[in-house]
């Protein structure tokens, strides 16, 4: 089931995806289930917007694929590598990315992100599964001079803008059905790797991170980039495609 979070009617909703329209939901399906009102709306009378605004964090996992790790000049470490994004940093497809005057090299990562369905601390990767929502799309941006420059990496990955989401939420994601992430920069492909390429399974990250810190619903957990990340312009537009879910589609300005 595919969820979208839209506008219409100056009206900000959630809907079910379905045969070209969304069926209107009572309202946000984390806190109050998949009701529906009855409604339809069409998806070429929407604005999607982000399909969810975590409600305190962005948990990201560097170095998860053992060809990304090895284009940025080291190994996929033993644990999985956190880091956070602020939730100010999240906009939704159709989007602008706002490449900042500070940095000199903005950069693109495609990678899947799950969204957490209810308070989860401590979990056990066995039973992480049930504490999944669904399955969205991300770019996890960055400034990748200061990224460098810095020796953390909080303000090269969380300038506003900076993770974009969407353009849905799967909610019946088959991790192990051979989906691949692709990523285009005016529509020529520059990343393309399957998920199975994880270091760190889906799993083990969330317990891993619920072990150091709660996730409440709405957080989001990005998983990884395969390689071929690299740099993108202002005017360009960027998208990111994982089959399953959909495009995630933006376009970037400079500040």
């Amino acid at each position: 089931m595919k969820i979208a979070r839209f506008r219409h009617d100056d009206a900000i909703r959630f809907g079910i995806l379905d045969d070209g329209d969304l069926v209107v939901l009572a309202g946000d399906p984390l806190f109050a289930g998949f009701e529906t009102t009855g409604e339809r709306v069409a998806l070429a009378d929407a604005v999607l917007l982000a399909p969810v605004i975590p409600r305190s964090k962005v948990v990201c996992v560097g170095k998860n694929y053992r060809d990304h790790a090895a284009e940025m000049g080291g190994e996929a470490p033993a644990e999985p590598l956190l880091f956070l994004k602020p939730n100010t940093s999240v906009i939704g497809p159709g989007d602008v990315i706002v490449r900042p005057r500070q940095s000199e090299r903005t950069d693109f990562e495609g990678e899947l992100a799950v969204v957490i369905g209810r308070v989860a601390k401590d979990v056990s990767a066995v039973d992480a599964d049930s504490y999944i929502f669904g399955y969205t799309v991300a770019n996890d941006v960055t400034a990748r001079d200061l990224q460098r420059s810095d020796g953390q990496w909080a303000r090269a990955k969380g300038f506003d803008t900076f993770c974009p989401l969407g353009p849905v939420i799967e909610t019946e994601f088959d991790l192990d059905g051979g989906h691949r992430i692709v990523s285009r920069v005016n529509g020529e492909v520059r990343q393309d790797g399957p998920l199975s390429d994880m270091v760190h399974s889906v799993a083990d990250i969330i317990a891993y991170a619920s072990a150091a810190f709660t996730l409440l619903p709405g957080d989001v957990v990005l998983t990884g980039t395969p390689a071929g990340i690299g740099p993108f312009e202002a005017g360009d537009t960027v998208e990111v495609e994982i089959s399953g879910i959909g495009v995630l589609r933006t376009t970037a300005r400079d500040a």
